[in-house]
């Protein structure tokens, strides 16, 4: 059976990442599909809108035939590391191709880029100290170091300011720097960007803009457009059960405490929180009343607001530097659901995985995994505090069976 791995969030799965997975199937002409998810915190620093097993039951009923858990370690990285634990994970679960959604399409773009900064490494990162001395944030940094060495070769390449060509670029330095046989493939991203809002126009739009339109319309009738029916039913079931969906606003009392009950010079502990900044994390802990409140005062030029609020999950969770780094690509795949013909690709290929497999949590003393299982706890504790209503955790949860 071949493979086709993706790499997700699915916050919430809509009616775009529908595209993606049925394209992504077609294209490769896979048998079946395999996504790498983000567990209850994502990339950019925030908890997820859902429980990981809600957004599973979407990925399962869209097309997807096996979903597995994304090391905390890695989905609350930065876009190399986050991008180095996925490609690893879908490689070891013996994919033959990834597929991932980017704004340029093609893929050769990005096999130029990548092998333009290879070839300029050292000028590049000299470059981007460059612009970091200036006060220029580490990101823009990266993308005007980038914009200069295009200047060498006249060939196409990505534009590295749009945030899925970022990830993409990512992905592939994954795949390179391990030496993995995985291949690349790029799905056109199609009718809504990353950050846009919903167009009434369109069935499809961004997690981002749904996310939006949720929390401000405060009913899920307002995304019945832009999502499948099954995607729906569990956002539906989900706010039936604990009321509110999940932002920073709704852990904001118990983040604030996580982050008053330390003195400065502890806070500096906790991973990617850099020094000096953790005397304005209490400060403005103590004077905001609310998620919103307190980020505007902590931010600033120096800490874009993704930065930010990854240290902010990480004190939230209790990560320190000291666990997060110690890891450098995972060690277990975390099974979270499968269809039928995913189970009939395990008992297929399962012997040949170089990882070893996991579907009870109870059963396994991995390191890595008891931070991911710290972080679901930490994140059905604060659905518990808003909703008074608990959460099954990963020790009750089987993987689901679709």
């Amino acid at each position: 059976m071949k493979a086709v791995g993706i790499v997700v969030e699915y916050n919430p799965f809509h009616n775009g990442h529908y595209y993606h997975v049925t394209q992504s199937k077609s294209i490769t002409n896979a048998d079946v599909v395999i996504a790498v998810m983000s567990g209850p915190f994502l990339q950019r620093g925030e908890p997820a809108l859902v429980s990981k097993w809600h957004r599973t039951k979407m990925a399962l009923a869209n097309g997807v035939d096996l979903v597995v858990e994304l090391p905390y370690v890695f989905s609350t990285a930065n876009a190399p590391m986050f991008a180095e634990g996925a490609i690893f994970l879908l490689d070891s679960l013996k994919c033959d191709v990834f597929a991932f959604g980017s704004e340029e399409g093609k893929i050769e773009p990005f096999l130029n880029t990548f092998n333009l900064i290879e070839e300029h490494f050292e000028e590049y990162n000299g470059l981007i100290k460059k612009f970091v001395s200036t006060g220029i944030s580490y990101p823009q940094s990266l993308y005007y170091a980038y914009e200069h060495l295009k200047q060498k070769k006249h060939q196409t390449y990505i534009d590295l300011s749009k945030p899925n060509n970022i990830l993409g670029y990512h992905y592939i330095a994954a795949a390179k720097k391990y030496n993995l046989s995985i291949q690349p493939v790029t799905i056109q991203r199609v009718q809504a960007n990353y950050h846009d809002s919903v167009n009434k126009a369109s069935s499809i739009a961004s997690a981002t803009g749904i996310r939006r339109e949720l929390f401000q319309k405060g009913t899920i009738h307002a995304i019945s457009a832009y999502v499948p029916q099954s995607t729906f039913n569990e956002l539906a079931e989900w706010q039936q059960q604990y009321k509110h969906f999940v932002d920073w606003e709704a852990f904001w009392p118990l983040l604030r405490y996580a982050i008053m009950r330390y003195r400065p010079e502890s806070l500096t502990a906790f991973a990617d929180v850099s020094e000096g900044i953790e005397y304005a994390l209490i400060k403005h802990a103590k004077q905001s009343e609310n998620f919103s409140q307190f980020m505007s005062g902590i931010k600033s030029k120096r800490y874009t607001w993704t930065r930010l609020q990854r240290m902010l999950t990480h004190i939230f969770t209790g990560i320190t530097k000291e666990e997060l780094h110690q890891f450098k690509t995972p060690s277990y795949i975390r099974l979270l659901g499968m269809t039928k013909k995913g189970q009939a690709y395990l008992s297929e290929h399962k012997k040949q995985f170089e990882l070893p497999l996991i579907s009870r949590v109870a059963q396994a003393k991995d390191s890595m995994l008891q931070i991911d299982i710290r972080a679901s706890e930490i994140y059905a504790l604060g659905v518990e505090y808003y909703s008074n209503k608990k959460i099954d955790g990963d020790y009750q949860t089987p993987p689901i069976r679709l």
